[in-house]
């Protein structure tokens, strides 16, 4: 862990920080790093002491770099993690009001930044049936108004000023579709580091399912969840591309603990080369990126 926070902040300097007052930016990764970490240690996601989860999850977002001017999705990835932190809380708990409150409060929030998350929300309700195990009356109804907090308030603040459109506005940014499979507006870059995203999670994936019989019930339900945000995240990628940049943090949030328990947990011959194949392509990728991303900086 201690060497993959060095080469982060590396590429964050080389990527130009300062010159570029990514501070906020940074910060919001920061944090997000910090709750995969407590993410990983609260569930126990991988049977043995590993910090491989929030490790992925670092050289992910280094290797998309062309990310980091990006706030609104910094902020929406730091609120994703948050509610997924919260959400498992609810494990099997149909009475756990306040941890789904709490949960939505977040997603909420991701929402206000990048309104388009809320395509998800379906999949997560049924995925709290189906994976957590936790929905009832009464957590939907906290998810509900968990959901609509920031906007009551946020609502009294911009009647105050006056902005009465602007919730509007925000809105109706979700009805606005655009040609679905047309990737020509992305670049060559782009679509590598979302190959080698893609990559991983179909590797997580064939491993998870090959040998989740090791774990708990409980991790199966978690990664289940995983694998089936990972999977929304790219068909909607496919189906909207103007979104790609979220859709890939997204993807980069759900595929980190898939190849994390694929490395942790594996040690024959052919697991160690990709393991090391996968570790050179994600760091030729990041200063491949670095490089053909600098016009952005």
């Amino acid at each position: 862990m201690p060497v993959i926070v060095v080469y982060a902040m590396a590429v964050w300097f080389v990527c130009g920080i300062g010159s570029n007052n990514w501070w906020w930016q940074l910060i919001c990764y920061g944090i997000a790093t910090y709750l995969m970490v407590e993410l990983n240690n609260t569930n126990a996601l991988i049977r043995i002491f590993s910090r491989m989860v929030s490790c992925a999850f670092l050289a992910l977002t280094c290797c998309a770099c062309f990310l980091f001017p990006a706030l609104p999705e910094a902020v929406m990835l730091v609120c994703l993690v948050a509610s997924a932190l919260l959400l498992f809380q609810t494990y099997q708990d149909k009475t756990a009001a306040g941890f789904t409150y709490y949960a939505f409060l977040f997603y909420s929030i991701a929402s206000i930044a990048y309104v388009h998350v809320l395509f998800f929300l379906p999949i997560i309700w049924l995925l709290m049936i189906t994976n957590i195990m936790s929905m009832s009356w009464r957590t939907w109804a906290a998810s509900i108004i968990g959901l609509l907090t920031p906007y009551w308030f946020g609502s009294i603040w911009l009647i105050y000023q006056h902005e009465y459109t602007l919730i509007a506005d925000h809105f109706s940014a979700l009805m606005v579709f655009e040609e679905p499979f047309n990737l020509y507006g992305i670049t060559s870059y782009q679509k590598a580091t979302l190959a080698l995203t893609a990559l991983m999670a179909v590797i997580g994936i064939v491993h998870f399912i090959r040998k989740n019989y090791l774990d708990k019930i409980r991790i199966r339900m978690f990664y289940g969840f995983f694998m089936w945000m990972d999977l929304a995240a790219f068909v909607f990628l496919w189906l909207q591309p103007q979104h790609f940049n979220a859709m890939l943090l997204i993807m980069i949030l759900n595929t980190s603990p898939l190849i994390a328990h694929f490395i942790a947990l594996t040690s024959t011959r052919l697991t160690n080369i990709v393991f090391l194949l996968l570790s050179a392509a994600t760091i030729v990728l990041t200063f491949y990126n670095i490089w053909s991303s600098s016009s952005l900086y």
